[in-house]
């Protein structure tokens, strides 16, 4: 894990290697006062040279100066750093969601998906500007105090670093039980995450069905939870940061009576023990640095590794090494055997052959679960099929580009998603980079066209987050839109018109008719009236395809589809 986090300093070597040095030196001009002030005590004040001691002054201040220049540049530059990583990881992460499945996405939260690429990368910028460069400085400055002490009295060197030992084991110690805790606090924030976004979304609901006290209790008892993990993560801390100050005050006591007791002993000089006591403070302050070090990485390894995790999830969906576009000469489909379900549940279908010709319109009817949706979901690979195969043109899709696959089909569901933005931007959403005129004309021919000239702002008026702004006939009007725009040969109605009420549904029929001019189509419908006039009905249920049929043949059948029909019409219909 610690090498797949070290490969994202790749990119950004020299603004390291500039921040590292920068570091470094400031570190090792950290080591000149303590033996200016020994000089200054043992050698400039008993010659009583006032000139030479104001020089030695202004010679510090200069070093002082640069030293300022160098922790502005680990300051802006080393943060640079570390926010160029985090950037780069949550773009890596976004590209992978991009990728997952339909699958991946039905059986995790979209809260706990937005915890990971936000909160969960928190404190990776601060690990990878603060981790390498903190711990490597610490050890180097640790071993220069330590040097110029043994230079200057051996014994009380050796004395002093008995101490480090001890505080290291304390620090890795504490540091296990942080890193179980961080993992345990961030699985609690995704939970918390998805509670929030459940009821933001839900909020309609919640308040038309009175549960907000509800909510309220649920809301608390995750809070609770969060709040629980995290005290018990700042307990630790606590218990680490306390154990770490006594020891250090400790130390700084020891060197001062032992310090003493060496002057009065006439073993070191008044400007040695003065310089040993400042020493001792710069050799604890690196000890300090990897106490905070051990603190900050098992949060930032513990995002990173749930980071990992995500990113190593490989969709169920892609191209195959050998996969090549789909040719458009034909745009005829076949299921052949095709079996498939959800997971470890039942089969949804089983077996399920069918052609459908090019330019074709086939409506897939049947009782609620029977398998219509799935069909169609199949068909633009939102998931695979457990066995058989799906062709179009004779091509097996699971051998095509998804790209050139999805392009060349649409889709206009029941439940239209509209993204946060105008008109015209969710309308382009159908082909990137469209003229306003094509946008327009995709318009005119989805009947918005009236709507957006009574817009003050027209094509660029906001619709809210997802379409709020807009109807129900309105918001599929925009979606049968952007339909027109794609201009695909192949097209799926799935449930269409179907929450519409009677006018708006016509109107849209209209638009939907002339959507599916001269396309394949597959149309879902449950209400009948909407599909009489298909090339085809199939009728979907029980794992397969119960009968099929112009609707005039299966009426006369007498079969399933008879059956549905009078239950929406009444014995005369038939």
């Amino acid at each position: 894990m610690l090498r797949a986090f070290l490969a994202y300093y790749r990119p950004y070597r020299r603004l390291f290697i500039l921040d590292f040095s920068c570091a470094v030196l400031a570190a090792l001009l950290e080591l000149i006062f303590p033996l200016a002030v020994n000089k200054v005590v043992d050698v400039l004040l008993p010659d009583g040279n006032w000139s030479v001691i104001a020089w030695a002054c202004v010679g510090l201040l200069g070093i002082y100066v640069v030293s300022a220049f160098l922790h502005f540049v680990v300051t802006y530059w080393g943060h640079k750093l570390g926010i160029s990583i985090e950037s780069d990881m949550r773009k890596k992460l976004f590209d992978r969601v991009q990728k997952l499945s339909f699958r991946f996405f039905d059986d995790n939260k979209t809260g706990h998906l937005v915890s990971r690429m936000t909160s969960d990368l928190m404190d990776i910028g601060e690990i990878a500007h603060h981790g390498p460069e903190d711990l490597f400085i610490a050890v180097m400055t640790l071993a220069g105090a330590f040097g110029i002490m043994l230079s200057i009295n051996w014994q009380l060197a050796v004395l002093t670093f008995i101490i480090v030992p001890l505080m290291v084991c304390l620090s890795m110690y504490f540091g296990r039980k942080m890193s179980r805790a961080f993992s345990t606090m961030f699985a609690d924030i995704a939970d918390y995450n998805a509670r929030v976004e459940n009821n933001v979304s839900g909020i309609r609901v919640v308040q038309a069905f009175g549960g907000e006290d509800q909510e309220i209790q649920k809301f608390a008892e995750n809070n609770e939870r969060f709040k629980r993990t995290k005290l018990i993560t700042y307990r630790i801390m606590a218990w680490n940061s306390s154990i770490s100050f006594i020891l250090k005050k400790v130390v700084s006591l020891f060197v001062l009576a032992c310090g003493a007791w060496f002057v009065l002993r006439q073993h070191m000089t008044y400007g040695e023990f003065i310089a040993f006591v400042l020493l001792s403070n710069v050799f604890l302050g690196p000890i300090e640095q990897i106490n905070g070090v051990i603190e900050t990485y098992p949060k930032g390894m513990a995002g990173f590794k749930r980071y990992q995790e995500l990113l190593d999830t490989e969709p169920d969906v892609k191209d195959a090494p050998d996969a090549r576009p789909l040719a458009g000469a034909r745009w005829n489909i076949s299921f052949k055997d095709v079996t498939f379900g959800y997971g470890d549940k039942e089969k949804v279908l089983r077996n399920v052959n069918l052609d459908i010709a090019a330019g074709e319109t086939v409506a897939l009817v049947g009782p609620s679960g029977g398998g219509k949706s799935t069909l169609c979901s199949l068909l633009p690979r939102f998931y695979d099929a457990d066995g058989g195969a799906v062709l179009i043109g004779g091509q097996d899709i699971r051998e095509t580009t998804l790209a050139s696959l999805r392009a060349n089909i649409g889709i206009v569901q029941q439940e239209v998603f509209l993204f946060d933005g105008t008109i015209r931007e969710n309308i382009a959403y159908g082909r990137l980079g469209a003229s306003e005129a094509e946008i327009m004309e995709a318009a005119r021919r989805a009947q918005l066209e009236s709507l957006i000239r009574e817009l003050p702002k027209g094509l660029d008026t906001p619709i809210g987050e997802r379409g709020i702004k807009l109807s129900g006939g309105q918001k599929q009007r925009l979606s049968i839109a952007r339909m027109f725009l794609k201009n695909p040969p192949i097209l799926i109605l799935d449930e269409a018109t179907s929450a519409l009420d009677t006018e708006t549904e016509a109107a849209i029929q209209s638009a939907l008719a002339e959507l599916a001019k001269g396309r394949t189509t597959l149309i879902v419908a449950h209400r009948l009236a909407t599909i009489r006039d298909a090339d085809r009905i199939v009728v979907v249920a029980g794992q397969g395809i119960a009968e099929q049929g112009r609707h005039e043949a299966l009426l006369g059948a007498g079969g399933m589809y008879s059956r549905l029909h009078r239950a929406q019409f009444g014995e005369a219909a038939i």
